[in-house]
């Protein structure tokens, strides 16, 4: 059907003529009342939107100084929160003269994505920002 022919058949049918995809050869129009199409269409986007669970980004801090077990104890809580499907924004917080000591951070850091093992996946490196070390891990 022509351009024109359907333009003349959508307002012998007070209704509108809506290009529903464009990329096709030829392009693929429907005949419907655009309100109430436009309508159901929103209200369609609402119901997806209110479906779908936002990504929670959850944070653990962590300091330099802190012992084996203390680690164990945060690193279960982290497993938790990563099973929940969350990623984990751990930092690392440098107390004091500690700055001086910089690649102390970055191997507790290491250590940490080693004892994690083949499970997660590394979103971003760890970073030197201020007076932590960020570093965002999810699930694989």
């Amino acid at each position: 059907m022509t351009r024109s022919e359907a333009l003349a058949a959508a307002s012998e049918a007070g209704m509108d003529l809506v290009e529903v995809s464009p990329e096709a050869k030829p392009p693929v129009v429907k005949i419907v009342d655009w309100g109430k199409y436009n309508y159901q269409r929103t209200k369609q986007m609402q119901k997806n939107r209110k479906k779908s669970k936002p990504l929670e980004m959850k944070q653990m801090r962590v300091g330099l100084k802190i012992s084996d077990h203390d680690l164990d104890v945060k690193m279960r809580k982290v497993n938790g929160f990563l099973e929940a499907g969350h990623k984990v924004k751990i930092t690392l917080i440098y107390r004091g003269r500690e700055l001086a000591h910089r690649d102390l951070g970055f191997k507790l850091a290491e250590r940490i994505i080693a004892d994690m093992g083949e499970t997660i996946a590394v979103d971003q490196n760890p970073q030197f920002a201020g007076r932590q070390l960020n570093f965002v891990v999810r699930k694989k």
